[in-house]
């Protein structure tokens, strides 16, 4: 006679999901710090089963190289000519002629309020000496935005008209959008060779994803009653496609222009590590090599002239706006003709004007006192923040605690108390019914004692699996092993848990702190218009321009890089957390009001687990910019993928510049998919 399966009884079977994955991962974590002495195999992944991975890219994709690089370096040829012939335009185009021309477009954009911010900004760049420059960058831009537009356009209709490649080409997207800049620059270099129309290759290639994104989320929003009418009217698919579909998508096509602007953009200062010609960006890295603050400080201002202008102007272009006077635009660039006239006459080159080199001298002045005078408590902020902060998330307690750091060594006897103290607070939660929680306070008291870029590998990899359970079952288990095992088996695991250290405690720290603004910025609208400005001025800022502040007053070192990826990722967590808070629906707002809920109670009992999906999306956002900005950070004295990524570049070597670029993305693309996972969990939980 055959037996019954028994039905799972027990405590076991009372456990949430969550509470038994971080069981799971808590007894992986014991068994790794108890036995790690005696077995080096659970801490460091045995060197007999890593493979060389870098070697092999290399040659695979060096012979890939060598056999289009005679088409690509005619490709090259072919585009050296409009961006030779569109910077010869603009540099030789007298600089009132241009600003009439920004002036008059302002004005049909969007009125005075755009009209003036033409004029000024590009009159900024006038008095700043770097105008030359500035159109340089100007044609980098120009060129490289038009073929970013049209990769990305025809990327995002492909997937929209053949439904099959849809997850295939969101895949391509998320890989470019998570691949470093810098790793595919190492390629570029050698199938194109050194120059501006590398950097405008790669401009091109960072600003296509954003672009394709909006064509595809533009075309599947568009009304139904449109595409039968269509339809009813007789028109081919092409002519369906192009006479009226994209029309109709055409306002979320131009919020995909913009941001393909401003993403070329931010590759400027990028390009010129490889390109080396007379613009914007190589002027701040010039200067910044020099240590010349102040001349940093003011090209990098001039970038973001040009961002703020260019993202003004774009996304005016994407927004239903009110018609104004072509006759007025016609003579705002009339009088720029004339202007331009007399000083074709008059002989006056805008390079020699350099109104500014007195500011950009007292900046530097300014910094060099400020940092002398107070060099001993811009030390104590950096070395507090590393010793009681940075350093033991980075090694663990017990080799961050030393004499020399915080007055005493760390011992055996530290080490039990403080795991007694997390077991006692875990077992406190636990009691309560937060067997999650409580189990999750130990499993972080574990990896502060070990230290992030420390942490066994099992512990890692069972640790994201499990969240991957949690989040969306099995599938996503299976991919998250198999992308952190190719890093396992690429030999790059130790520089990935650096660059997974320095990039978490960054996102942890713009979760706090955007998490704070977000949540002031949503109960209090004074509040909101003081820091949407600032928002708005960060999102606006290529990246490389963060480095400037941070390296003014801190120097070289993992502090300035943790600050500038803060700085720069800090922005997605504060809108998202705000919208999330602002956008409950109002009827929830009045049951909770009608149950006699007061104001905070309603905030945190009803808004906040209803912006939670929301929220999370911020906090992933915030993920995928903190990895961008790591590589750029390398820069100024990260270590980890980023430095690798960097030196490869250097030494022009393939095979470690595409894998450790490789590594860099899986690890954001785990973050994001984890996230993500969350994110869906808590949408079905609602039911949105």
């Amino acid at each position: 006679m055959t037996s019954l399966p028994q039905e799972e009884t027990g405590p076991w079977r009372t456990l949430s999901r969550g509470a038994k994955a971080a069981l799971l991962v808590l007894a992986v974590g014991i068994t790794c710090r108890l036995l790690g002495a005696q077995f080096d195999w659970l801490v460091g992944w045995p060197d007999a089963l890593t493979v060389p991975m870098t070697d092999w890219v290399g040659a695979t994709v060096g012979w890939f190289l060598s056999v289009f690089k005679p088409l690509a370096r005619a490709f090259s040829q072919l585009l050296s000519y409009p961006m030779e012939w569109v910077g010869a335009a603009l540099r030789s185009a007298p600089w009132p002629l241009v600003v009439g021309a920004v002036t008059a477009i302002g004005w049909l954009i969007g009125g005075l309020r755009l009209a003036a911010l033409g004029f000024f900004g590009l009159g900024f760049v006038v008095i700043s000496g770097y105008w030359v420059e500035g159109m340089n960058t100007l044609a980098l831009v120009t060129v490289s935005v038009p073929l970013a537009a049209f990769l990305g356009m025809a990327i995002g209709i492909l997937a929209f008209e053949v439904p099959r490649l849809k997850g295939a080409v969101n895949g391509l997207l998320d890989v470019m959008q998570t691949v470093p800049a810098f790793a595919y620059l190492t390629p570029l270099i050698v199938l194109f060779g050194f120059g501006p129309v590398v950097g405008l290759i790669a401009s091109a290639i960072y600003a296509a994803p954003p672009m394709a994104r909006n064509v595809l989320l533009g075309l599947e929003r568009v009304d139904e009653e449109i595409r039968e009418a269509a339809v009813m009217s007789g028109g081919t698919r092409r002519q369906q496609l192009f006479l009226i579909e994209i029309p109709a998508a055409s306002q979320q096509i131009m919020v995909g222009f913009n941001q393909c602007l401003m993403a070329a953009l931010s590759m400027v200062i990028i390009a010129a590590v490889i390109g080396g010609f007379e613009d914007i960006g190589w002027e701040v890295l010039l200067t910044m090599r020099k240590a010349q603050f102040g001349p940093a400080f003011l090209a990098g201002s001039v970038i973001v002239v040009f961002a703020v202008v260019i993202d003004r102007m774009s996304a005016a272009l994407a927004e239903q706006r009110v018609a104004q006077s072509k006759r007025v635009a016609l003579a705002i660039f009339a009088v720029g003709a004339a202007v331009a006239l007399w000083s074709v006459l008059a002989n006056w080159n805008p390079s020699g004007v350099a109104m500014l080199d007195g500011l950009a001298q007292t900046v530097d002045t300014g910094v060099g006192t400020f940092t002398a005078s107070n060099g001993a408590t811009l030390d104590a902020v950096k070395n507090t923040s590393m010793f009681y902060g940075l350093l033991p998330l980075r090694i663990g307690l017990a080799d961050a605690v030393l004499p020399f750091t915080w007055g005493f060594k760390w011992t055996a006897v530290h080490t039990m108390v403080f795991f007694a103290v997390a077991a006692v607070i875990g077992g406190g939660l636990a009691l309560r019914g937060q067997v999650t929680a409580g189990v999750v306070v130990v499993i972080a008291a574990l990896f502060l004692e070990i230290g992030v870029a420390q942490a066994p590998w099992p512990l890692v990899v069972i640790g994201a699996a499990a969240l991957g359970w949690v989040a969306s079952g099995w599938s996503l288990v299976r991919l998250v092993v198999v992308l952190l095992g190719l890093i396992l088996l690429s030999g790059l695991w130790e520089r990935a848990l650096l660059s997974l250290y320095l990039s978490g405690a960054s996102v942890a720290a713009c979760a706090v702190v955007g998490g704070v603004l977000g949540f002031l910025s949503a109960t209090s609208a004074r509040v909101w218009a003081v820091v949407r400005p600032i928002c708005d001025m960060l999102q606006t800022i290529p990246m490389f321009v963060f480095l400037i502040p941070v390296l003014m007053f801190f120097q070289i070192g993992e502090f300035s890089a943790f600050l500038a990826i803060c700085m720069y990722a800090v922005v997605p967590m504060i809108r998202y957390t705000r919208q999330g808070l602002i956008s409950t629906p109002e009827d929830m707002i009045e049951a909770a009001t009608a149950s006699g809920a007061g104001k905070w109670q309603t905030m945190f009992e009803v808004r906040a687990p209803y912006a939670a999906p929301t929220i999370l999306l911020g906090l992933n956002q915030t993920i995928l910019y903190a990895f961008a900005m790591l590589v750029i950070a390398a820069l100024i004295g990260t270590t980890g993928l980023g430095q690798s990524i960097y030196l490869a570049l250097g030494q022009a070597d393939v095979g470690l510049g595409v894998t450790a670029g490789a590594a860099m993305a899986i690890l954001a693309l785990v973050a994001d998919r984890l996230v993500q996972g969350f994110a869906e969990e808590r949408r079905k939980a609602l039911g949105l």
